[in-house]
């Protein structure tokens, strides 16, 4: 009977580790770095969103970062990004008051940039910041 009990408790312990293992080695999702080099100043924070087409510009992204500006940069990075089709949204929220300040006029007061560096007249579009994650790390610049 106690042979049995440690070889029960052997098989266990070996399909653990190799459980441990695979999931040590399987690859959840893709690794996205994004830096903004033109940032004008260190105060607040810059916010970094990635979003799908269901949340762009309609709320929070399915992932957000806040970090500090150093020397004018500011990185973030996105991992375990499953593959499909994002866009990144990028606000330098300088009062920390996590959202985009109005001038009277409707201007932004705070700068702010997307993926594909899409500058129109207006709000930015999902299609126009749109890029596809497949089975590669990516690093994309964004410029306020």
């Amino acid at each position: 009977m106690k042979a049995v009990v440690i070889a029960i408790l052997l098989i266990l312990v070996s399909n653990f580790s190799i459980a441990q293992d695979a999931a040590k080695n399987q690859v959840t999702g893709i690794t996205i770095k994004v830096k903004i080099a033109n940032v004008r100043t260190t105060e607040g924070h810059v916010l970094f969103s990635l979003h799908t087409e269901d949340t762009f510009m309609k709320g929070p992204g399915i992932k957000t970062l806040a970090v500090v500006a150093e020397d004018g940069v500011a990185t973030a990075i996105f991992e375990n990004v499953p593959s499909g089709n994002y866009a990144i949204l990028a606000l330098h929220d300088k009062n920390d008051n996590r959202r985009m300040d109005f001038e009277p006029n409707g201007m932004p007061k705070e700068d702010y940039g997307t993926s594909n560096n899409v500058m129109s007249m207006g709000p930015p579009q999902f299609t126009e910041a749109e890029f596809k994650v497949a089975n590669e790390d990516l690093e994309i610049t964004i410029r306020f």
